[in-house]
C-alpha cells in the first residue's frame, strides 16, 4: 500500500527540478554567493506579495526572530509576551537576548495566543508582544493591536508557518510593528536548508536589521554601530526560493482544497478539526486536530502507512530549561491539554483527493464511526 508521509518534498522537488538548477547553475557562473542579485528580487518579490515597505533576508526563521527583537531593543531585563503553545524558537531568541519570556495560554480553539490573557502579563518592563500565527492562521491581530496601542509596545508578528495567511483580507506580516518568516524545508516556502526574512513598514527597523544581518556593518566598510551577527541568506539559497515562489498559490490553493475535504469527511468522528475565523484564510502548514486517545490514533495510523505529527508534545511554559521562570502545571491549561491531545494529518500539496479519503476513512475506522459520502465533499466548493 502507498506510503502517506506526513510530508513528501521529493514529489514537490520533481515538479521545479530542471529549473532549479537552472538557477543555481546562473548563480555557480556569477559567482556571486553572499549578496547576490537572487537576493535583492526576492526581497522585493515578497514585500510587494506581503503589502509591506521592506523586506531583509536572512539565515533562518530563528534569526529573523532573533534579529528583529534586537532591532526592536530588547535586552537583559526586558520581557517580552508569548504564546505557551507554539514552537521553541519563539522563546528561545528572548532567552538568548537575556530578556523574560513571559507565557500565556492560547485560544482553545485557533491555538493561537489569547488576546485576553495578554493584558494581565504586561508589566513595566515588557518591550514586546511576539504573536504566532500558529499552523497557517493569523492571530487576533486587531485585539492585540488595540491593546498594545495605547502602551507603545511593538507587535512582532511570527509568520513563520503563515506566508499568505490573511487577516481581514490584510495579509500576515503586514499587521504588527515587524514581522519573521521561515523558509525551513518544510514551511509552505520552503528552501533548501535555512533562511528567513524580516518584514516591516518601519524604515527604522528595516534599516537596524539590514546593518544587523552584517554584524552591525554600517554604510561605511568595516565600521560597526552596533554588535549584529552573520545573518545573512545565501545567494543560492535566494535563487531556489525564486523558483519555488512561483508554485507558492497552486500549493496553497492545494493545501485547503485538502484541508475542506477532511473538514467534510471527518465529520462526525469524534475528532476536533481546525477552527478557521470568518475573517481569516488559513493556509494550512499543519492540519491539526484534536483527538482524546491521539497516541493510540498515531498509531493505528502508523500501522496503516499513514504519517503523522505532535506539534508540539511539551507547552513552552514547562519546558525544562525555562524551569527557572518559576511556571508550573496548570499555568496554562489550554496549551497544556492541547499538547496532550494534538495531531497533525498530512495535508501536503502532493496529496491526491483519494490520499485525503484514505487518512479520513482510518480515522473513522479507529474512532468506530461512519464516513460522509463522497457526494458530501461533492457538494462543497472547494478551493481549486
Amino acid at each position: 500500500m502507498k506510503q502517506l508521509s506526513l510530508l513528501d518534498l521529493r514529489s514537490e522537488f520533481s515538479l521545479f527540478a530542471d529549473d532549479v538548477r537552472r538557477a543555481v547553475y546562473d548563480v555557480l557562473e556569477s559567482q556571486q554567493f553572499i549578496g547576490g542579485p537572487a537576493v535583492t528580487e526576492l526581497e522585493q518579490k515578497l514585500a510587494e506579495r506581503l503589502h509591506v515597505g521592506h523586506a531583509v533576508a536572512v539565515s533562518s526563521g530563528t534569526d529573523a526572530l532573533l534579529c528583529s527583537l534586537m532591532a526592536l531593543g530588547v535586552g537583559h531585563g526586558d520581557e517580552v509576551v508569548l504564546p505557551a503553545f507554539t514552537f521553541f524558537a519563539t522563546a528561545g531568541v528572548v532567552a538568548r537576548l537575556g530578556a523574560r519570556p513571559v507565557f500565556v495560554d492560547v485560544d482553545p480553539r485557533t491555538f493561537n495566543i489569547d488576546p485576553e490573557r495578554i493584558a494581565d502579563a504586561i508589566s513595566d518592563k515588557t518591550s514586546a508582544i511576539l504573536a504566532v500565527h500558529l499552523f497557517g492562521q493569523c492571530a487576533e491581530m486587531d485585539a492585540i493591536n488595540g491593546i498594545t496601542s495605547a502602551r507603545e509596545i511593538p507587535v512582532l508578528e511570527d509568520a513563520a508557518q503563515a506566508i499568505d495567511a490573511t487577516y481581514k483580507d490584510r495579509p500576515a506580516c503586514s499587521l504588527g510593528r515587524v514581522a519573521c518568516l521561515s523558509f525551513y524545508p518544510t514551511k509552505n516556502l520552503g528552501g533548501f536548508g535555512e533562511g528567513g526574512m524580516i518584514l516591516s513598514n518601519d524604515d527604522n527597523i528595516a534599516e537596524m536589521a539590514r546593518r544587523l544581518r552584517n554584524h552591525g556593518e554600517s554604510a561605511e566598510r568595516y565600521i560597526h554601530c552596533e554588535v549584529g551577527g552573520n545573518f545573512r541568506l545565501d545567494t543560492l539559497k535566494a535563487a531556489i526560493l525564486l523558483v519555488k515562489l512561483r508554485k507558492l498559490d497552486e500549493f496553497t490553493a492545494r493545501r485547503r482544497r485538502n484541508a475542506q475535504i477532511y473538514d467534510v469527511l471527518l465529520e462526525g468522528s469524534g475528532v476536533t478539526t481546525p477552527h478557521v475565523g470568518n475573517d481569516r484564510k488559513h493556509v494550512y502548514h499543519q492540519y491539526s486536530i484534536l483527538c482524546d486517545r491521539r497516541d493510540g490514533l498515531r498509531s493505528f495510523l502508523s500501522e496503516r502507512g499513514i504519517g503523522s505529527g505532535v506539534y508540539y508534545p511539551v507547552p513552552l511554559h514547562l519546558q525544562p530549561c525555562f524551569a527557572e521562570l518559576g511556571y508550573t502545571r496548570g499555568d496554562a491549561p489550554v496549551a497544556e491539554d492541547l499538547c496532550n491531545r494534538i495531531l497533525s494529518l498530512p495535508c501536503h500539496p502532493m496529496l491526491s483527493d483519494d490520499d485525503v479519503h484514505r487518512v479520513a476513512a482510518c480515522v473513522h475506522e479507529f474512532c468506530g464511526t461512519t464516513m460522509p459520502s463522497r457526494e458530501a465533499v461533492a457538494q462543497q466548493d472547494l478551493a481549486v
